[in-house]
C-alpha cells in the first residue's frame, strides 16, 4: 500500500483518474462534492484507514484528474465509479458521498445494488429541490464568461484570501468559506469550470434540483443507509435530512455546530459514527427477487412476503 493519502493514478477509458486508496479491510468509496476533490476527507482518512480500505477519487472534470469533453452526468459518473473499482479489484463497497458526490452515491446503489454494502450521504445533493443560489447561477447562460471573469488570475489570490479570512469570524455563514475559497481557486481552471457547469446542468436549473432520488427512496429499504448533516448548512438546507429514506436499518445524525463540511467541522465525530454504523449494520446482499418485488410494487411493497430462497420465480401479482 501506498503512502497514507498519496494520490495515486490510473488510466481508464483513455482519462486520467486521479485516487487516494489506503488502509485494509472492508473497502469505503469516499465521493467529494461540486468543486471539490479527493482533499476534503484528508481529515478522516487516517483514521477510518485504521478499520477500512479506503478509496477517495478526484471525480472526472475535478482535481487532479483528467477534465476532457465527456459524459457528466450522475450515471456516467457511477459507471467510472465502478470500472475504477473494478480495476482496483474492488468487488463491494459502502459508498460514502459528500454533497453532489451523495447523488453519485445514490446512483451508484441505484445502477450497482449487487457491489453496494451500505449507502452513506453527507449533506447531499439529491433529496430535494432547494440548493444555493451561487450553485443554481451556474446554469443561467452567460454564466461561463462571469465566472471566467470573477476567477481572473490577477484578482484570484485576493478573493481567496479574503474569503479564508471571513471563515474565521464566527458568523455560520461564513463558516464555510475557506472551502469555497478552494472551490474558487479551482474555478480558474477553465477546463474545470466547464466541467462543473456541465455537471450542474445534468441535475438542477436556475429554480433548483431538478434530478432526486426521492421517488425511488423506497429502494432504500435494501440496504443501510446513513445521512450525516450540519445544522448550519447554507447550500443544501438540513430540513433535507428530514426527507431521509427511513426504514429499520437507517440513521440520520445531524450536527448542531456544522455547516455543509460535517466531515471537516467534526472529523473524530464523523469517523466514530461511521465506524459505529457500519459495525452495526451487516452489508446488504443483493437479492434479485426481492429488488424486481419491490420495483413493482414500489413503496407499497412488503420485503417479509418474499422466501429467502426465492430469486427468478418471485412473481408478485400487479394491481
Amino acid at each position: 500500500m501506498e503512502k497514507l493519502g498519496e494520490v495515486q493514478y490510473l488510466t481508464v477509458h483513455g482519462y486520467r483518474r486521479a485516487f487516494r486508496i489506503s488502509g485494509s479491510g472492508p473497502a469505503l468509496l469516499l465521493l467529494h462534492g461540486l468543486g471539490c476533490d479527493s482533499s476534503t476527507w484528508v481529515d478522516v482518512i487516517p483514521a477510518l484507514s485504521k478499520h477500512f480500505t479506503v478509496i477517495a477519487p478526484d471525480l472526472l472534470g475535478h482535481g487532479e484528474s483528467d477534465k476532457p469533453n465527456a459524459d457528466y452526468s450522475l450515471g456516467g459518473y457511477a459507471n467510472g465509479m465502478r470500472d475504477l473499482l473494478t480495476v482496483l479489484g474492488v468487488d463491494k463497497v459502502t459508498v460514502v458521498g459528500h454533497s453532489f458526490g451523495g447523488g453519485v452515491a445514490m446512483q451508484f446503489a441505484y445502477q450497482f445494488p449487487d457491489r453496494t454494502e451500505r449507502v452513506i450521504l453527507v449533506s447531499t445533493g439529491g433529496l430535494g429541490k432547494e440548493v444555493t443560489p451561487l450553485i443554481r447561477f451556474l446554469t443561467v447562460p452567460g454564466s461561463g464568461a462571469v465566472l471566467a471573469a470573477a476567477t481572473f488570475k490577477p484578482w484570484r489570490p485576493v478573493v481567496a484570501g479574503a474569503l479564508r479570512t471571513l471563515s474565521k469570524s464566527p458568523l455560520n455563514a461564513t463558516r464555510d468559506l475557506d472551502e469555497v475559497a478552494r472551490i474558487y481557486e479551482s474555478l480558474g481552471d477553465p477546463a474545470q469550470r466547464t466541467a462543473v457547469q456541465r455537471v450542474t446542468s445534468h441535475v438542477l436549473n436556475w429554480r433548483g434540483q431538478f434530478v432526486t432520488m426521492t421517488d425511488r427512496s423506497y429502494l432504500a429499504r435494501l440496504m443501510p443507509v446513513l445521512v450525516v448533516w450540519g445544522r448550519q448548512d447554507m447550500v443544501i438546507p438540513s430540513a433535507h435530512a428530514d426527507l431521509a429514506p427511513t426504514h429499520e436499518m437507517s440513521d440520520v445524525h445531524v450536527f448542531e455546530d456544522s455547516g455543509h463540511f460535517p466531515h471537516k467541522d467534526h472529523p473524530k465525530d464523523f469517523v466514530r459514527i461511521v465506524t459505529k454504523f457500519i459495525a452495526d449494520n451487516e452489508p446488504a446482499h443483493y437479492h434479485r427477487g426481492k429488488w424486481r418485488a419491490l420495483l413493482r410494487r414500489g413503496d407499497q411493497f412488503e420485503l417479509e412476503s418474499v422466501p429467502t430462497g426465492a430469486d427468478t420465480a418471485v412473481q408478485p401479482a400487479i394491481s
